[in-house]
């Protein structure tokens, strides 16, 4: 690995001068980072949005609804303290009320832009670590296909595949400015082995400089709290491992920069982000991160004889590397979530394989010729690329329709606006269906009881509405007991699955030939009603017996 390059900044000498620097030619990053952008994009606007989008769709419904005081992303309560009203959503908010799109366009439209913020952070970071002009390339390949033969799909890893679905979230923006604070905290801690050090304006050592990054990572802890502990575990890597002065100065810039990140995070007016360390209601959800970690990651091992390559080297800090204490920090962080039963850490999974990552793209940009070692290096990292993109990730960026092989695709859930367009924004649903749970609040309405925990929502209450609607649903209950339930959380509509019998109080209003669901109106209302007749004629997508039925009903109740 190349020792320290220093980058100055000067005045243009010789014939040069006349035209500044000479004719612009794109880095081979730029050529392959744009490429990437560009596919990364088409894969993304290609399937429906699913998963976690519904709640993100909600949560700019809700601010488009009401910029300053939203209410609970899910349901019709407060939603003063939901850490969902990030500095990110709320510009989505305010672009909603700008421009008038609803939650769902804006969250697909998210998706480039945060890609773009990742791409460029990535650049930056590779360029932090290694004057090479391949490494950004490899590195980023070696980002998105060295992950394990198993699928993760998880918001936050940066697998081709999970990108398909994660790229509008708030995790993907987080992790695109974490790059770009480890790029700028790299920088500041110039000494590291093997770093590119700029020496240029003075703002870039200034103690505004050191505020400014302090801002950017109470950004990160804001956009997404589960990001910043792995943003952080990676500035105190570069920091200690880089950083070779102990005068006073020194270190008072660096508690300057920490003490910025802590003031932005208080000052933000809508939740109290230090509110959410000792919040163990999602914990839960997240102990499925520590199963099947061999087949979600194996791949990423390759970079191990590259991070171990920097750990020994005599002209970089050895064990000090920042990508090496990065990598260790990070695994302690990951084994304390399993050990103390805080899942959730297990969140920083995805970043957790960077270094490993990382380490290996700027090994093989090196120079050639290569000696047995890199090129056997090369070779296996190339072997497992080819093997990640077979068995996972091909599937993301190559359409069914020009599958030669049949790789699995990313997952394609209903959409539900043949239901949203009869319901008002604000009122209140009972969902039974996976589908419909997570995302028909994208679309503005309320759910009685709400899919995710939030701390807008005490644990306890919510658990109790959803043996609420549990109650409610059972084939035993009573029409009292039923109307009970609707009365005390507000309940208009029911989304049921074409399984569950429709309440004989219920009024049919549309009905899904995708997946056979009922949307049905509670209370008195235009129509005819349904009762088991409905309810069996729900059951089938597009038959001539029941099916018929079901939508003779449907047209009656319009």
């Amino acid at each position: 690995m190349s020792t320290d390059v220093v980058v100055r900044r000067g005045a243009v000498r010789g014939a040069t001068a006349l035209r500044g620097r000479g004719s612009w030619r794109p880095t081979p990053y730029q050529v392959f980072g744009g490429l990437f952008w560009l596919v990364m994009t088409l894969a993304h606007w290609r399937i429906p949005l699913c998963c976690d989008a519904g709640q993100h769709a909600a949560v700019v419904e809700r601010l488009r609804a009401n910029l300053f005081h939203p209410r609970h992303p899910m349901a019709d309560l407060p939603g003063a303290g939901s850490p969902y009203y990030s500095p990110y959503a709320v510009a989505q908010g305010a672009f909603a009320r700008l421009t008038g799109l609803g939650g769902w366009a804006v969250v697909r439209l998210s998706g480039p832009v945060n890609l773009l913020v990742l791409l460029t952070g990535v650049g930056r970071f590779a360029r932090v670590l290694t004057p090479r002009r391949w490494a950004p390339v490899l590195c980023l390949f070696a980002m998105v296909l060295l992950w394990g033969t198993e699928r993760a799909w998880w918001s936050g890893y940066l697998g081709l595949m999970s990108m398909t679905g994660n790229l509008g979230y708030p995790s993907t923006f987080a992790i695109g400015l974490a790059f770009w604070a480890w790029a700028f905290t790299g920088t500041r801690a110039a000494g590291t082995g093997g770093l590119v050090r700029y020496v240029g304006p003075s703002g870039l050592r200034s103690w505004w400089g050191y505020a400014a990054l302090g801002a950017l990572y109470g950004l990160i802890l804001l956009v997404h709290p589960i990001t910043s502990i792995a943003a952080v575990l990676g500035a105190v890597a570069f920091v200690a491992g880089g950083q070779r002065g102990r005068r006073p100065a020194v270190a008072g810039r660096w508690l300057l920069t920490g003490a910025v990140a802590l003031l932005v995070a208080y000052a933000w007016p809508y939740f109290d982000v230090f509110a959410l360390t000792g919040d163990r209601s999602v914990d839960a959800m997240h102990e499925r991160l520590y199963e099947g970690m061999p087949g979600h990651f194996w791949l990423a091992l390759t970079g191990v004889p590259a991070l171990w390559l920097r750990a020994r080297r005599s002209e970089g800090h050895g064990w000090r590397d920042p990508l090496v204490l990065m990598f260790a920090l990070e695994c302690a962080a990951v084994a304390y979530g399993w050990v103390s039963g805080h899942y959730t850490y297990g969140r920083i999974l995805g970043l957790t394989l960077v270094p490993l990552q990382f380490a290996l793209g700027v090994e093989l940009a090196a120079p050639r010729p290569w000696g047995p070692g890199r090129r056997l290096l090369g070779a296996a990292a190339a072997a497992c690329a080819l093997a990640g993109f077979l068995t996972v990730q091909a599937g993301a960026v190559v359409p069914r329709s020009l599958d030669p092989l049949g790789f699995d695709q990313p997952p394609r859930w209903p959409t539900y606006d043949w239901a949203a367009r009869h319901i008002r924004p604000g009122e209140a649903v009972i969902a039974d269906g996976y589908y419909s749970v997570h995302l028909i609040a994208g679309y503005g309405p309320d759910l009685a009881a709400p899919a995710w925990p939030d701390p807008a929502l005490d644990e306890a209450e919510r658990l109790r509405r959803l043996a609420a609607v549990r109650a409610y649903l059972a084939p035993s209950s009573t029409r009292a007991g039923r109307t009970a339930v609707a009365r005390r959380y507000h309940v208009r509509w029911l989304l049921l699955t074409r399984w569950r019998r429709v309440p004989e109080e219920a009024t049919v209003v549309a009905w899904s030939r995708e997946t056979g669901e009922v949307l049905a109106r509670i209370g008195p209302g235009p129509g005819t009603r349904t009762g088991a007749a409905a309810g069996a004629g729900a059951g089938a997508k597009d038959g001539a017996g029941a099916g018929a039925k079901a939508g003779a009903v449907v047209r009656a109740a319009r």
